[in-house]
């Protein structure tokens, strides 16, 4: 009989027999595992089985590949070494004779199964490649959240903003999809508006990963709709040694399912929805994956579209000019607004539900197996997000008066267009004992934006624009064009990495992972702000042709750039600075067209040294990187190109006094250094894991387009105001040309534990950040009037984080998380005057007579983004009805209030501070569904008591903006699901 069945093994499938001696198997009696094996790919946990048991293992090799197994702890004998191992994929075993095991899979009649606990009883165990292999989740030393698929689909979350209230201690501070900073633990400072935040705003301090393609783009998170993905990880704190620069905070990663090779498999996801106070949506996506070449080759692809209706209403408004505004004096020497200036409304745009959204996009992969060591695996993804109109509600607008919910004024059309696709290799294989994988990718994303930006008209400089006034000034004959204005932005963002990693057996005492990586970062962006209006009295604007020079440099002997102000400076011709060389249309009074970015090289090394075999482990690893830093470009201004009575500039208006040449500023600087970590982690038992980590992360610094001290009446500007006296005294201060790269230490005290037969999972963890140098954007009509980037000061970050699911009975599932949070500035920034002495910001004054504070915040002072306290539950039940798997599901967020900026310094119009209070606030989801088979069915609520919760609130636009969370949706989900792995 055994000699049949092997013989039928033989003939129909490819059998791996593995390396037990066979005298060895039989002159001996199997024996209990000798050491532990952790969870690792299938074929290589039996591998280790077999040699540590004297046992035989028999099986058709495809049956465990891109299969893993559970861990087995020493002691166990094989019986239950080899349950365990195969806890979960679907195999099961025989003994065939005393000394060799057949491994199937459990189909038919169940001898010795896999596992004989009911499935619903025990946790699934979530495999994660947080430190570049392959562990469970409860053996990793970090804090990381994973949202796996199944997750993804019971929480009905497609976009970023769907998943991330169910995950404490990660925040969103932003204006609309795709256009958000992501914050871990809180570490948050001040950000400027989206409008050319490419070229001006800070890196990101959390890194977004697509499989192992970063894409971080400042104030613009990579938004990928959650179609078949296999999981999302979000790793907390500094992962600076692994990841690099851009994963100060943590990562987030998005990880995608990958062909499977043999199995021919297809899902279908549809879905209608209706949202309170708005519009109807409707999404469709479709999965399929088919084996080419059987054993060789297999595609996978997914396709999808969704389209989410609005909820705020673009209402009927009238937009004058007030008395009050800034700029109001270029146009009346009386301070009045002349008689005649031009009143516009918004009848041709008003609407209902202006802010719908579209996700359109797909991916394709092709896996190919070489042989068992070496495979190929070729991606590429596209999405076109398309969102309409804003996201944010006008609180308050302009002139400072309160606006109903969920409204804004909008007297411009206004949209965001956010494409990226990316192309990815990676190969995998092994070279003896170890590991290797090569992982390219090439990413491009291009963003066009353009927003209404009439409420700028109210600020200090803008009615020289669009007014008019003879000489002398004349009320009577004064006029003001029409104050409708917008912005229009367009972003090419690009990606190219190449990573080379190494790494050794999983089951090693000492193991070993080394790595080489290379990134080069690019971000071009032109910015063009249409608020000239006054067209017949201005001659158009376009790049420098040339730069100034003193004694023939473009520097001076403090080695600041040469201005137009520069006693003795002489201008140069010099090619043309941006990327579009052409003048600009008339309506354009400023543009930005800067290149910026980075070249980032690395290596990198981590060991783990079991000082007690698969009990207690050390961990040591760090990355050396080098990062050179890059802008060109230049920044133009229309100030000085006024058609002036008796004045007339060339046509169009060059080389004028408001250009910065950013190429004549030799913006180029390299930092390099190390960051690092540790870590001992102790297996007190199989299930239960307590660790210490200790581990840096960084940010690349950057540069400010101009190095000019602040403009007009700013207390840190010399001039005849008795406010700038200090300034007169001591020399104007500067804002500098180069800000450093922020850096951010961890120490962590964490838990990962297993409970009662592994039906309950409690983990957690209590740390302090230390965050050095935080990078701010600063910005303030009275003090700091061109926005900069500034090195603050020392913040530091105590916390607890803890979640927990358990399986309360059969059918009922709960899972819950929460973290407690303090932040505060424990450091103030040092800012010098010309002559070196500190600027004591509590003696200065603005022209207006309020006081200023330093722009780096003020000792004690939280962050931003950072609540004291987040939590959500969600409990699940599954029952049988009728024949049919059916579910009920109850869940709730809440987060306590917080602050929207770190920015105390700036104003708006009526003098109140534009660092918002953030309210607490509570929302409720629920679903409810029915399956058979193939077939699910789901009814879902999100919001489900309309909460109005104010997610973030800026003054980007020159009004009171609040992002609030969506209203009220319920909607209707089906799934089908035909074939299996």
């Amino acid at each position: 009989m055994v000699s049949r069945v092997l013989r039928a093994l033989s003939i129909f499938a490819p059998v791996t027999l593995l390396d037990a001696p066979a005298t060895l198997a039989q002159s001996l009696e199997p024996i209990s595992l000798v050491a532990d094996i952790p969870a690792q790919p299938l074929a290589e946990a039996l591998a280790t089985f077999a040699r540590q048991t004297g046992l035989q293992l028999l099986y058709v090799s495809d049956v465990v590949r891109n299969r893993r197994s559970h861990a087995a702890a020493a002691g166990l004998s094989p019986d239950e070494a080899l349950a365990r191992l195969l806890q979960g994929t679907g195999l099961r075993f025989d003994y065939l004779t005393p000394h060799s095991i057949r491994i199937l899979a459990a189909e038919g009649g169940l001898r010795k199964t896999a596992m004989n606990t009911p499935a619903q009883a025990e946790l699934s165990e979530v495999i994660v490649t947080a430190n570049r292999r392959e562990e469970d989740l409860q053996d990793v030393p970090i804090t990381i959240h994973v949202l796996t698929g199944d997750m993804l689909a019971q929480l009905n979350a497609t976009t970023f903003d769907d998943f991330v209230t169910y995950l404490p201690g990660l925040t969103a501070h932003g204006v609309g999809p795709g256009q958000s900073n992501i914050y871990v633990r809180g570490l948050a400072t001040a950000v400027g508006g989206i409008q050319s935040s490419g070229s001006l705003g800070t890196f990101p301090n959390v890194a977004v990963y697509l499989d192992d393609q970063s894409a971080q783009l400042p104030n613009r998170n990579l938004d990928i709709y959650a179609a078949d993905l296999q999981r999302i990880e979000i790793l907390e704190g500094p992962q600076g040694t692994l990841f690099g620069a851009g994963a100060q905070a943590g990562v987030v990663r998005y990880i995608t399912n990958k062909p499977k090779l043999n199995v021919i498999e297809a899902i279908v996801n549809a879905g209608y929805a209706t949202t309170a106070h708005g519009g109807q949506s409707r999404n469709l996506d479709a999965t399929v994956n088919i084996p080419v070449i059987a054993d060789k080759l297999a595609v996978r692809g997914v396709i999808y579209n969704e389209r989410r209706g609005g909820y705020i209403d673009n209402v009927p408004a009238t937009f004058a000019r007030a008395d009050t505004d800034l700029g109001v004096h270029y146009a009346d020497a009386g301070g009045k607004v002349p008689a005649n200036s031009v009143v516009i409304n918004n009848s041709g745009i008003a609407a209902n539900d202006i802010n719908p959204v579209t996700y359109l996009g797909m991916r394709a992969e092709a896996l190919y197996q070489f042989n068992e060591d070496w495979s190929a695996l070729l991606a590429q993804s596209y999405q076109n997000l398309e969102a309409d109109g804003v996201f944010a509600e006008m609180a308050a607008n302009s002139l400072g008066e309160p606006q109903p919910d969920l409204t804004a004024q909008l007297y411009n059309p206004s949209y965001d267009k956010d494409r990226f696709e990316n192309t990815a290799l990676t190969i995998d294989g092994r070279v003896g004992a170890l590991k290797v994988v090569y992982a390219g990718a090439y990413f491009v994303r291009n963003v066009e934006q353009v927003q209404d930006y009439t409420n700028y008209v109210r600020a200090l400089y803008v009615n020289y624009y669009q007014c008019v006034n003879p000489t002398p000034p004349n009320p009577a004959t004064a006029q003001c064009f029409t104050p409708s204005s917008t912005w229009h932005d367009l972003q090419r963002n690009t990606h190219q990495s190449h990573e080379l990693r190494v790494s050794t057996p999983d089951d090693w005492r000492i193991r070993g992972l080394g790595g080489l990586f290379y990134e080069n970062y690019r971000i071009q962006e032109q910015v063009d702000w249409f608020y000239l209006t006054a067209l017949p009295y201005f001659n158009p604007i376009g790049p420098p042709t040339g730069y100034y020079a003193l004694d023939g440099s473009r520097f001076q002997p403090n080695g600041r750039p040469v201005q137009y102000f520069t006693n003795g400076a002489v201008f140069v011709p010099a090619a043309v600075t941006s990327d579009n060389p052409n003048t600009r249309l008339p309506g354009v009074g400023f543009f930005n067209d800067i290149t910026r970015g980075y070249q980032q090289q690395a290596a990198y090394a981590s060991v783990d040294f079991d000082l007690i075999p698969r009990r207690l482990t050390l961990t040591g690893g760090t990355r050396f990187s080098r990062t050179n830093t890059s802008e060109v470009g230049s920044s133009v201004g229309s100030f000085g190109c006024k058609v002036s009575f008796g004045a007339m500039p060339p046509n169009p208006c060059l080389n004028h006094s408001n250009f910065t040449n950013i190429n004549a500023q030799g913006l180029d600087r390299t930092f390099s250094g190390f960051r690092s970590r540790a870590n001992l982690s102790w297996k007190v038992t199989e299930d239960a894991l307590l660790y210490y980590t200790w581990s840096q992360g960084f940010r690349a610094g950057g540069f400010n387009r101009s190095a000019s001290p602040p403009t007009g009446n700013s207390p840190l500007t010399k001039g005849p105001g008795q406010w700038q006296a200090q300034a007169s005294v001591h020399g104007s201060w500067t804002p500098p040309l180069v800000f450093a790269p922020d850096s951010l230490t961890n120490n962590e005290l964490g838990w990962k534990t297993r409970w009662f037969d592994h039906r309950v999972q409690w983990d957690g963890a209590i740390y302090q950040e230390d965050w050095n140098q935080a990078q701010i954007v600063v910005f303030d009509n009275d003090v700091i009037n061109n926005g900069v980037i500034l090195n603050g000061g020392n913040y530091k970050v105590r916390g607890i984080e803890t979640s927990g699911v358990a399986h309360v009975t059969t059918g009922l599932s709960i899972e819950a998380g929460a973290a407690w949070n303090h932040s505060e500035l424990v450091k103030e920034a040092t800012f010098l005057w010309a002559d070196g002495i500190p600027i004591d910001f509590g003696t200065l004054q603005t022209a207006r007579g309020r006081r200023v504070s330093n722009p780096g915040g003020v000792l004690s002072s939280p962050l931003a983004g950072a609540p004291r306290f987040q939590g959500s539950v969600r409990a699940r039940y599954e029952f049988a009805f009728n024949g049919y798997n059916a579910f009920a599901q109850l869940g709730a967020a809440h987060q306590s209030q917080s602050i929207s900026t770190t920015d105390q310094l700036r104003l708006d119009l009526q003098g109140k501070s534009i660092a918002y209070d953030l309210p607490a606030f509570t929302t409720y989801d629920a679903a409810l569904g029915a399956g058979k088979d193939a077939w699910l069915v789901q009814v879902y609520a999100e919001n489900l008591t309309d909460t109005r919760a104010e997610l973030y609130a800026n003054y980007a636009q020159w009004y009171k903006a609040i992002r609030v969370s969506r209203p009220r949706t319920i909607g209707l989900r089906l799934s089908y699901k035909f074939g299996s792995s």
